[in-house]
């Protein structure tokens, strides 16, 4: 957009300048009277600057339907970055819901073996123990 705009500026640049080199070759070698000239300069300057408002007309007119085209592309990529986003969300919080799951039978089967290990460990407890009869004559 902004070499439309260089663009634009340069053909302006040129299209002035060249209007008043042309004025200033014509008031130079006119065959004409001073008013005559003077008239001629008029319609020239008028014709001249009616010309440069249609360009100018027609670089807004470009310039906002260029405006209109970045803008709907830049929603669409929005659009297309949201649905990005929410698919990779959803895609994390499945993650997270099977490593719950998985966390949480780890954790069972985590429990499952301490309350064996506690178990086992009781029954050895016991059987080392002497009887309680013995354990009081001892004493």
């Amino acid at each position: 957009m902004s070499n439309d705009n260089n663009e634009f500026g340069a053909f302006l640049s040129g299209f002035v300048l060249g209007g008043l080199v042309g004025a200033a070759v014509a008031l130079l070698l006119a065959p004409q009277s001073g008013e005559e000239t003077r008239t001629y300069i008029r319609d020239k300057s008028i014709e001249l600057k009616d010309t440069t408002a249609e360009k100018a007309a027609e670089a807004r007119t470009q310039a906002e339907a260029k405006l209109g085209e970045a803008r709907t592309q830049a929603e669409a990529k929005i659009a297309e970055a949201r649905q990005q986003a929410e698919k990779l969300a959803q895609q994390a919080q499945a993650k997270a819901d099977e490593l719950r799951q998985q966390g949480q039978v780890v954790l069972e089967e985590q429990k499952s073996k301490i309350g064996e290990a506690i178990e086992t460990g009781k029954k050895k407890v016991a059987k080392k123990e002497p009887p309680a009869e013995e354990a009081a004559g001892e004493a």
